[in-house]
C-alpha cells in the first residue's frame, strides 16, 4: 500500500467513526429535545398527550387564578388560540397578563400543559426570538402600543 491509499485509508475511516458517532449522538438526545410550538401550532398538530414540550406566546388578559401554596393556573395565547397552563413553583418576578411568557412542560390528555418551566421576558423591550418571531407569523403586532385581545 503507498502512502498515499494509506492517508485516504485513514481519511475514510475518519469521516466513517465520525459520522457513526454523530448518529449515536443524535438518537441519545432524540427524546431530551423540547420543540418550540405557539397555541396555534399545538392545536393544528394534533400533539400527543404526555409529549414534553415549550409553549411560547402571551399570557391571556385575566386568565390568572392563584391556588393554593404556589398553584398558578393561567392561559397562553397567540391571540388565535389559547392553552391552559398549570405550575406549581414560584412564578418570575416579572410574569403578568399581556407579557410574553415561556412554559416548558408536558401536555396533560385535557390539553393542558403542566409546567416545570415558567420563563418571562425581562424588560419592557425583550422577548425571547422564538416567542417574537412565532407571534409576528401569527399577525400579532408587538412593541408600543400593541393591544392584545385574547382568543376564546
Amino acid at each position: 500500500m503507498t502512502r498515499k491509499q494509506r492517508r485516504g485509508f485513514l481519511i475514510g475511516a475518519g469521516v466513517v467513526v465520525l459520522s457513526i458517532a454523530g448518529i449515536l449522538v443524535g438518537f441519545a438526545l432524540k427524546d431530551t429535545i423540547v420543540f418550540f410550538y405557539t397555541p396555534s401550532d399545538v392545536l393544528s398538530k394534533n400533539i400527543e398527550p404526555g409529549k414534553r414540550l415549550r409553549l411560547g406566546g402571551l399570557v391571556a388578559e385575566d386568565s390568572v387564578k392563584r391556588g393554593e401554596g404556589t398553584l398558578v393556573e393561567f392561559a397562553v395565547t397567540d391571540t388565535i388560540h389559547t392553552i391552559s397552563v398549570r405550575y406549581n413553583k414560584l412564578l418570575p418576578d416579572l410574569f403578568r397578563e399581556g407579557q410574553g411568557v415561556v412554559a416548558e412542560g408536558i401536555l396533560d390528555e385535557k390539553g393542558v400543559l403542566v409546567a416545570d418551566t415558567v420563563l418571562a421576558k425581562h424588560d419592557e423591550n425583550y422577548m425571547p426570538p422564538e416567542v417574537a418571531s412565532a407571534l409576528k407569523e401569527k399577525g400579532v403586532k408587538l412593541g408600543k402600543g400593541a393591544v392584545h385581545k385574547s382568543a376564546p
